[in-house]
């Protein structure tokens, strides 16, 4: 499968899987961002996905920025519909009791592609 991905900031980086095997891509963050102990922030990444019919993209945390700094993405897991043409935005969530910064470039959470099947509602 094909996925087309187009850069819409100059610092944008492509998603990019960080081992062969790996089920999620790394999506970056495009901007500087500081998240309070119990608040969310919309984090930009800078690119616009084109995901083949008949499938979803589901944005899901990383592990490691929830075990040591407890960020987490807040709609776990958010669908990106495939009709959708707008910025992928990454909503996380501090969970800690400290100020965290997200860096420009940082890996802020994973996109998996999956198949996406239709009910016949009865």
């Amino acid at each position: 499968m094909k996925l087309k991905i187009r850069k819409i900031h100059p610092n944008a980086k492509l998603p990019e899987y960080a081992h062969p095997g790996d089920a999620g891509l790394d999506i970056y963050s495009v901007e500087e961002a500081v998240i309070a102990p119990g608040c969310s922030h919309m984090i930009h990444t800078g690119i616009v996905i084109e995901l083949p019919e008949g499938t979803e993209a589901q944005v899901r945390p990383r592990s490691g920025l929830a075990l040591r700094h407890q960020i987490t993405v807040l709609n776990s897991p958010g669908t990106i519909d495939a009709g959708y043409r707008g910025e992928l935005g990454v909503i996380l969530i501090n969970h800690g009791k400290t100020e965290f910064l997200v860096e420009e470039g940082m890996k802020i959470a994973q996109m998996v592609i999956q198949p996406v099947l239709r009910a016949a509602v009865e």
